[in-house]
């Protein structure tokens, strides 16, 4: 297939090199061309768009473009600029991490111009270029069927790891719950080795322990396995201060839980240890940092 993917960060840069390895033609667009041309040049593939407007005449109608951009501002401010460039019947992607209240609203604008609007909620951080992205399809049938080659190309297999959620908003109203969900799994592991690392007289080795639980235990999983390469060199972690961001989707999931009178004390606790960790943290927070830099690429704050 033909499209454009915008934005050639941790996400979308490796997103792009994923698809052009599978064969399609990708028109690559970065505010800085610097990062685009990096990616064709790499990959010896794609074509670089200078300007969004470019984008009208290198790709052909049906249009489809893959925005790949920070929620909120920047995300709005290009879509807006893209109703200059998109036509009825051509279709926008917004595979960041925005809140589903905007893409039902962005929905409704975009197809009073008969443009399709479709949300994917994409998981996967650094890893996704080598073992494939996890999406949450949120739209109109047929434009996310229109999506079906680059989706199935972007996944971990044709029928693996992603799905049509139901209607525009959907997609990203499961990937904010996704996230909560991950802020309490991590929260989980990262207390737990606190508690092993708090009996001294017991001398235990922490990669130890998660390597024995990565194989067999009802409680392995893909993080216990980047817990275990955070805990190999040194399990002290020297130089990771116990700083833990968010990027808003815990706090937007347990705003809903609140709405719909669902109780959710795990998600808030981990999230408000987060907030914790900022006025100084524990051991806990130094590994929910270690988690987050080995599944996502996230910075790590230095001590």
């Amino acid at each position: 297939m033909d499209i454009a993917m915008l934005g050639m960060g941790r996400m979308g840069g490796n997103m792009a090199r994923r698809l052009l390895r599978a064969g399609h033609r990708v028109v690559l667009w970065n505010r800085s061309s610097d990062a685009a041309e990096q990616v064709r040049a790499e990959e010896k593939g794609g074509e670089v768009a200078v300007r969004l407007e470019d984008l009208g005449t290198m790709l052909a109608p049906p249009r489809r473009v893959w925005m790949m951009l920070p929620a909120g501002k920047p995300t709005e401010a290009t879509m807006e600029a893209l109703c200059g460039v998109l036509s009825a019947g051509d279709t926008l992607i917004d595979g960041g991490n925005s809140y589903y209240k905007d893409s039902q609203r962005r929905s409704i604008l975009m197809k009073a111009r008969g443009v399709n609007y479709v949300d994917v909620g994409v998981s996967g951080g650094v890893w996704g270029l080598t073992v494939g992205y996890g999406m949450m399809v949120g739209g109109e049938t047929e434009p996310v069927e229109g999506m079906r080659p680059v989706l199935e190309s972007l996944a971990p297999g044709k029928a693996q790891g992603w799905g049509h959620m139901g209607p525009s908003g959907a997609g990203h109203y499961v990937k904010m719950v996704h996230n909560g969900i991950e802020y309490g799994m991590m929260q989980a592991y990262a207390e737990g080795f606190e508690i092993l690392r708090a009996k001294k007289e017991l001398g235990l080795d922490l990669y130890q322990v998660a390597e024995a639980w990565r194989y067999g235990t009802v409680i392995r999983s893909w993080l216990l396995d980047l817990t275990a390469e955070a805990l190999k060199e040194n399990a002290e972690l020297p130089g990771i201060e116990g700083f833990v961001q968010d990027s808003g989707e815990g706090r937007w999931t347990i705003d809903e839980a609140i709405a719909l009178d669902v109780p959710a004390p795990v998600i808030t606790l981990s999230l408000f240890h987060r907030f914790y960790s900022r006025m100084g943290g524990t051991y806990a927070s130094k590994l929910l940092a270690a988690m987050r830099n080995q599944f996502g690429g996230h910075a790590i704050k230095k001590s």
